[in-house]
């Protein structure tokens, strides 16, 4: 697609195409039709079905698909997000958890392996031990 020919599409356009008529999804903010790769997709229908209208980068990537399969993206691409919709996809880049102001506990990550140690360590002595007598 040239970039000229370039077309911004906002959520609630996108949304509209979950169908298996018309199946659309958002990677890394560049919208796809994949309506065509439906039955094509070795992954199976089900997985671009999954996020049709909607955001599948994360999954894309987490996949880890090959350049091959980029090329053949490439091939179904047919606008991109609108630039106001996409903070609207944006993930809170931290949880409850790691915004406490805490500093990150070091002891486990050396006392539980010295302890799982010592206690083989022990285990072995004694059934040396008996094996003895």
């Amino acid at each position: 697609m040239a970039a000229e020919e370039l077309k911004y599409f906002t959520l609630d356009d996108i949304a509209k195409h979950n169908s298996v008529k018309s199946t659309w999804i958002i990677i890394h903010h560049k919208v796809y039709d994949v309506t065509r790769f439906l039955e094509e997709h070795p992954g199976g229908e089900e997985v671009l079905r999954e996020h049709a209208g909607g955001d599948a980068t994360e999954n894309f990537e987490d996949i880890g698909h090959s350049s091959d399969a980029r090329a053949v993206a490439q091939q179904m691409l047919v606008g991109e997000l609108h630039p106001d919709d996409r903070e609207k996809l944006a993930k809170p880049s931290e949880s409850l958890a790691t915004t406490l102001e805490e500093e990150p506990s070091w002891w486990p990550n050396w006392l539980i392996p010295v302890a799982a140690a010592a206690i083989v360590t022990l285990m072995y002595r004694m059934y040396t031990s008996e094996s003895e007598l």
